[in-house]
């Protein structure tokens, strides 16, 4: 579990590609002290499990359901990626509940400057934008971010200045993909309602 607040952004060094995934070895200086084989680290919104570890970073590996679900399959060595360690039972909680499972990916199509805040808008899939509400939660690249307009299939996010210094996608240009993780008491709320009319029949 995670809260979708940015330790660092570390840069994949190298990326080695496969018929069945790929392995990619992230810098770290934050996420990675105390990280141990076997531990979860959430890259780009994606909940990965590290494989090596050295004083440099670590390693994780993807299958390739991970990577055609997420940007993790456009990264390249010297690419930026957003990096979290898992909440630990006596952290704080400062954002939302992130999972670090992508439900889909988001084209930004919009950026605009808003005083010393930065606007973005992005264009996600009709089968998720259903969960995208107004002042609702949304995970982008694993950054916890409230939304702040709904437009048909397209939706807005406000990064605040802190924000804008820590994450990778507030340098990224129109046309770039985001990994998007609704908000999971949406999710739930739409099963338990399903459920119960299937139950009223």
């Amino acid at each position: 579990m995670f809260t979708g607040i940015v330790e660092e952004i570390g840069v994949a060094l190298s990326v080695d590609r496969s018929p069945d995934g790929a392995t990619f070895y992230i810098s770290s200086s934050k996420a990675v002290v105390g990280l141990q084989i076997g531990d979860s680290v959430c890259v780009n919104g994606v909940c990965v499990t590290a494989i090596k570890i050295d004083k440099k970073g670590f390693w994780f590996e993807a299958i390739r359901e991970t990577l055609q679900r997420s940007n993790l399959g456009n990264l390249e060595a010297g690419g930026k990626v957003n990096l979290e360690s898992p909440l630990s039972v006596n952290g704080q909680f400062s954002g939302h509940f992130v999972q670090g499972h992508v439900d889909g990916v988001a084209k930004l199509v919009g950026r605009n400057a808003d005083g010393a805040s930065l606007r973005l808008r992005l264009k996600i899939k009709d089968d998720l934008i259903r969960y995208i509400v107004n002042k609702g939660y949304v995970a982008l690249d694993g950054v916890s971010l409230t939304v702040v307009q709904v437009d048909g299939n397209c939706f807005e996010v406000a990064l605040v200045p802190h924000t804008i210094d820590n994450i990778v996608m507030a340098s990224m240009d129109c046309g770039y993909r985001c990994n998007v993780e609704v908000d999971i008491v949406a999710k739930y709320v739409e099963s338990f309602m399903a459920s119960r009319d299937e139950g009223l029949g």
